[in-house]
C-alpha cells in the first residue's frame, strides 16, 4: 500500500483538491443562491456558463499538457484552487457567472490531466489506482462539506468560506509536482496510417457521464433537497453531501481491492442497480434521516462506475493513443459533471427535487446498455 501510495501522490493530491472545491461548493450553495436572489432555475442557468468554460478547456487540455510538460498538472491544479475563491466574493449575477466560467475552465484542465496521469501510471507500473484517486476526490469532497457547514452554522458568508478552502485547496494542489511528472501520448500524431481512437472512449466516457451526471448533482442539490424539501437545518443539509461522498469515499477504498476479484464489466452493472435504487430512496425520503439512507446507497453503486470505466478505457485503448483516449473519455465524461446540476436544477425547478432524483435513477440504469455495448467493443 505504500509503494501505491508513493506512486500515485502526485495525482492523489490533484483529485483531493478537485474534491475540496466541489464539496465547498455544494454545501455553500444554499447561501450562494440566497446571495444571488435567485430560485433554482435560474440558478440553473447561470450555472450552465460553468460546463461551457470546463469543455473549451478539455478540448485545449491535451495541447496544454503536451506543451507545458511536467508543469502543467501543478499549474493547472493550482489555478484551480485560486478560482473558487472567486464566486463567493460575486453577488453580481453577471461577475459570479465569469467566476464559475474561471472555476469550471481550471477544473477542465485539472480533470484531464489527472486522469491521464493516473491511466499511464497505471499501465507502466502494474498497478490499480484510479479508485483510490477517486477515493481521495470523495474524501476531500466530504471533509470539505462537513466545515462549510460548520463554517456556514458559524455565521461564515460565502466569500469568507469558499475563500478559506480555496486557500486550502491550492496547498494541496501545489503537491502535485513531480520531477518525471510528463504526461506521455497527449499530443495527436500526424502522416498517413493514424488510427482513430474508436468507441471505447465513447462508450467509457458515456458511463462516467451518467456517473457524474448522477454524482454531482446529487452532491450538489443534495443540501437543498434536505433543507427546502424535508425541513432540514443547514447543519443538516451540508450532512447531505458529505454522506454521499464520504460513503464514495470509504466504498472506494473497498473497491481498489474489489476491483481485482470482480470483473470490471459485472461491477458496472452491479454498481449502476444499487445508486438508481438509493437515488430513488433519496426521492421518497420524508426526513433527513431517510435522505441520508438513500445517500448512503446512492454512494456505495456510485463509486465504482467513474474509475472502472476509466481504467477500463486505459487498458483497452492502443498504448500510444492512451492518454488521448482517457481525455476524450474525460471529457464526454464530465459533459455530465458539469452539467447535471444545471439539469437538475431545470427539472427541480419544474417538477420539485424529487422527481430529479427519480430522473438521476432513469439515468444510472442506462449503463446497463452501454456496459455490454463497450465490452464487444473491446474484443
Amino acid at each position: 500500500m505504500t509503494k501505491t501510495l508513493t506512486v500515485a501522490r502526485a495525482p492523489l493530491a490533484a483529485f483531493a483538491a478537485m474534491g475540496l472545491v466541489w464539496g465547498t461548493f455544494a454545501a455553500v450553495l444554499p447561501d450562494l443562491k440566497t446571495m444571488l436572489g435567485v430560485d433554482e432555475a435560474r440558478l440553473g442557468v447561470l450555472l450552465l456558463f460553468t460546463p461551457l468554460a470546463a469543455v473549451t478547456a478539455m478540448l485545449l487540455a491535451p495541447g496544454y499538457g503536451a506543451a507545458m510538460g511536467r508543469l502543467a498538472l501543478p499549474v493547472a491544479a493550482v489555478a484551480m484552487g485560486l478560482t473558487f475563491a472567486l464566486p463567493g466574493q460575486a453577488a453580481n449575477l453577471v461577475l459570479f457567472t465569469l467566476a464559475m466560467m474561471a472555476a469550471g475552465a481550471a477544473t477542465g484542465l485539472t480533470d484531464v490531466l489527472m486522469n491521464a496521469r493516473v491511466a499511464q501510471l497505471e499501465n507502466t507500473r502494474g498497478l490499480h489506482l484510479m479508485t483510490l484517486c477517486h477515493a481521495a476526490y470523495s474524501f476531500g469532497y466530504a471533509g470539505a462539506a462537513l466545515g462549510t457547514g460548520l463554517m456556514r452554522g458559524a455565521g461564515w458568508g460565502p466569500a469568507w468560506v469558499m475563500g478559506t478552502m480555496a486557500l486550502v485547496a491550492a496547498l494541496f494542489a501545489l503537491t502535485t509536482w513531480e520531477p518525471d511528472g510528463q504526461i506521455d501520448g497527449l499530443r495527436k500524431p500526424s502522416g498517413p496510417g493514424v488510427a482513430g481512437l474508436g468507441l471505447i472512449p465513447v462508450l467509457g466516457g458515456g458511463v462516467v457521464m451518467i456517473a457524474f451526471m448522477t454524482e454531482n448533482a446529487a452532491e450538489a442539490w443534495s443540501a437543498l433537497h434536505i433543507e427546502k424539501t424535508l425541513g432540514g437545518s443547514p447543519a443538516e443539509g451540508a450532512m447531505g453531501p458529505a454522506a454521499l461522498a464520504l460513503t464514495m469515499g470509504f466504498a472506494r477504498l473497498v473497491g481498489q481491492g474489489l476491483a481485482s476479484r470482480v470483473g470490471p464489466f459485472r461491477l458496472l452493472i452491479g454498481g449502476a442497480l444499487l445508486s438508481a435504487c438509493g437515488a430513488l430512496i433519496a426521492a421518497a425520503a420524508t426526513s433527513p434521516l431517510m435522505a441520508y439512507a438513500g445517500f448512503i446507497v446512492m454512494g456505495l453503486g456510485a463509486s465504482v462506475l467513474a474509475p472502472t470505466a476509466f481504467s477500463l478505457v486505459g487498458k483497452l485503448a492502443r498504448p500510444e493513443a492512451r492518454a488521448r483516449a482517457v481525455a476524450r473519455a474525460t471529457l464526454f465524461g464530465y459533459f455530465g459533471y458539469f452539467f447535471g446540476p444545471p439539469m437538475l436544477g431545470f427539472i427541480a425547478g419544474s417538477f420539485g427535487l424529487r422527481m430529479a432524483f427519480v430522473f438521476a435513477a432513469c439515468l444510472l440504469v442506462s449503463v446497463l446498455v452501454l456496459s455490454p455495448l463497450m465490452q464487444r467493443a473491446g474484443r
